[in-house]
């Protein structure tokens, strides 16, 4: 019987050195240039994550200042209106005069308390909407890369 002579896959003589190296040398290159980038995106998204979170502390440190300096408006004001209270009771002659003084003071102090609260609200919001907006940002601009892919 004549039989076929096959090389065996495992057999030395079928191994070729050149084709290893060169097989090698791609996979190598593939994983170097993948490496390169998924490096340049992630360094891409840490820089785009730090800008988001200066710019949320930046809107956050100016928020605070802003609504700081409304507090200290609004007690500004209610000590000055106490005061100027203070010096008109000194001048009452009656009692009548006195609750009718008493009575306009209480009564403009709580349109003002109102009147101020409104506009701390309005503030607050401002300032909370100020401060999610970066993060608003990088998460619409995220979520339309996602839709890209």
């Amino acid at each position: 019987m004549a039989t076929k002579k096959t090389d065996d896959v495992f057999s030395l003589s079928s191994f070729d050195p050149a084709k290893f190296t060169d097989s090698f040398r791609d996979f190598a290159e593939k994983g170097a240039a993948q490496s390169k980038e998924a490096y340049a995106k992630m360094k891409t998204a840490a820089d785009e994550a730090t800008k988001t979170v200066e710019a949320t502390l930046e809107s956050a440190q100016s928020g605070t200042v802003e609504l700081g300096l409304k507090a200290i408006d609004a007690l500004r004001t209610n000590a000055e209106n106490s005061l100027s209270h203070m010096e008109a009771l000194l001048g009452v002659k009656s009692l009548s005069e006195f609750v009718e003084l008493q009575t306009s003071f209480v009564r403009k102090q709580a349109e003002l308390a109102v009147e101020q609260a409104k506009s701390m609200q309005e503030a607050t919001k401002k300032v909370a909407e100020n401060v999610a907006k970066p993060g608003k940002d990088a998460a619409e601009k995220a979520m339309s890369s996602f839709k890209k892919v």
